[in-house]
């Protein structure tokens, strides 16, 4: 595949479709105008009209229907921490969907018991503390969404009267009606009021707040290291700290959700690793499946008993095939040596970033990075960056944020640096001309 991100082959994109007269299978060829339609037609509009049709991936980069190419500065969403189509992840899912694809959580499978071998080995440094346990989801909500059932089962074997449960303001843990009660932005939340009570924010990084709020009747206490969806905001060690000292004190469970940050995105496997505290549950997804969809509950110590059988369940959590590729992404992370890159790229690329006229901030931790602008172009920049190549997100009017895969190279992250100046002034232009 070209390197050049925005260049544009000849080929359309394809899919496969029945020929009822013939019984085979041919070539379905169309123009993205033409798959966005059938798009609409057939998917319920949930997440607006899709920018692109997306066909093929290699690496970071991705290529459009259209055949145009682009450096993929997302990665699904912190998601393709190998960046797409690696080759031993694909030879990882291919033999395992040779030999097992499901069976239920009736049975067991090896690969589902080695991933959550796996997971107890990295989750802290040294392995987790004895009797620890994991719960294999199918995404981040379910893993938070388990989460809150150990909360809410913690407090109430406690005492009857020990039913609050703090998260934080700007939070973002899922969508489902347990994971959306912890989530703050109230677009959100306000069609399907009212969600689980007893939920209660408080300020982010306000020592003042917690202690405020805190006391015996709190079952648990949700925490994002680095409030991804707020804009890449990273909360202080220190105040994570303090929130372990504080849960402890008053039996209450500290939550952390690494949906976002684990699995080496910050540099480390974990982002709380940095800070040197142990949670009580870690909750993971996202780049733990390397495209395949995964979660992960993990309680530490005496917590992981806290769910006994019949108390949860999932149909599909632990499929061997997305297991298989799980595994597969822990290994090459760790035999290529990639976290030790992450933050040394990344440093780098933050600094080089930092320096660029009309940045306002940047901020972040490895390979997700939040870009602050001085005016409130974000959007405008995922337009004028997508005609350039570039996969971009705005997670506000002037913030942008970046997570690419973790196996992106200085010459990649380069290349949106060297664009970044045009693509400030092109989409300055665009918000003047939209007025």
């Amino acid at each position: 595949m070209n390197e050049n991100p925005g260049k544009t082959h000849p080929t359309k994109g394809s899919a496969m479709k029945e020929d009822p007269a013939k019984g085979s299978t041919m070539k379905d060829t169309c123009a993205g105008s033409e798959w966005t339609s059938r798009y609409a037609s057939s998917l319920m509009n949930t997440f607006g009209t899709p920018a692109l049709v997306l066909t093929k991936g290699e690496g970071a980069y991705l290529e459009d229907a259209e055949g145009k190419r682009y450096l993929d500065l997302l990665g699904g969403i912190a998601v393709n921490a190998l960046g797409h189509c690696h080759p031993k992840v694909v030879a990882a899912i291919e033999e395992q969907a040779r030999s097992l694809g499901h069976v239920s959580n009736f049975f067991a499978t090896e690969p589902q018991i080695r991933l959550a071998e796996k997971i107890l080995n990295i989750v802290e440094p040294g392995g987790a503390p004895e009797g620890s346990r994991v719960f294999l989801a199918n995404s981040g909500t379910e893993a938070n969404e388990a989460a809150l059932k150990i909360v809410k089962a913690h407090g109430l074997a406690v005492s009857p009267e020990k039913t609050r449960v703090l998260a934080l303001e700007h939070a973002f843990h899922g969508r489902t009606l347990g994971a959306l009660s912890l989530t703050w932005k109230e677009r959100y939340r306000t069609p399907f009021a009212p969600l689980i009570p007893n939920v209660e924010f408080i300020a982010a990084n306000d020592p003042e707040a917690l202690e405020a709020a805190i006391s015996d009747d709190v079952a648990g206490i949700f925490v994002e290291v680095i409030q991804g969806e707020a804009g890449v905001h990273e909360l202080d060690a220190s105040y994570l700290s303090l929130v372990r000292e504080l849960s402890r004190a008053h039996n209450a469970l500290m939550v952390v959700d690494e949906v976002q940050t684990g699995i080496g995105r910050t540099g480390d496997w974990m982002g709380h690793h940095a800070s040197g505290i142990v949670p009580d549950v870690v909750t993971l997804a996202k780049g733990l499946g390397a495209g395949m969809p995964i979660g992960a509950c993990v309680a530490l110590g005496e917590c992981a008993n806290v769910l006994g059988p019949g108390m949860h369940g999932t149909t599909f959590g632990g499929n061997p095939i997305c297991a298989a590729a799980a595994l597969a992404l822990l290994d090459t992370l760790e035999e290529e040596g990639v976290l030790s890159c992450v933050k040394e790229l990344s440093g780098t690329w933050r600094a080089e970033l930092a320096l660029i006229e009309g940045v306002a901030e940047v901020r972040g931790r490895g390979m997700l990075i939040g870009l602050d602008f001085i005016r409130d172009i974000a959007a405008e920049l995922v337009e004028v960056g997508r005609r350039a190549g570039f996969i971009l997100n705005a997670t506000g009017p002037h913030t942008l944020r970046l997570a690419p895969p973790l196996i992106m190279n200085a010459e990649q992250a380069a290349s949106f640096t060297k664009a970044l100046p045009r693509l400030i002034v092109e989409a300055t232009g665009l918000k003047e001309k939209s007025r």
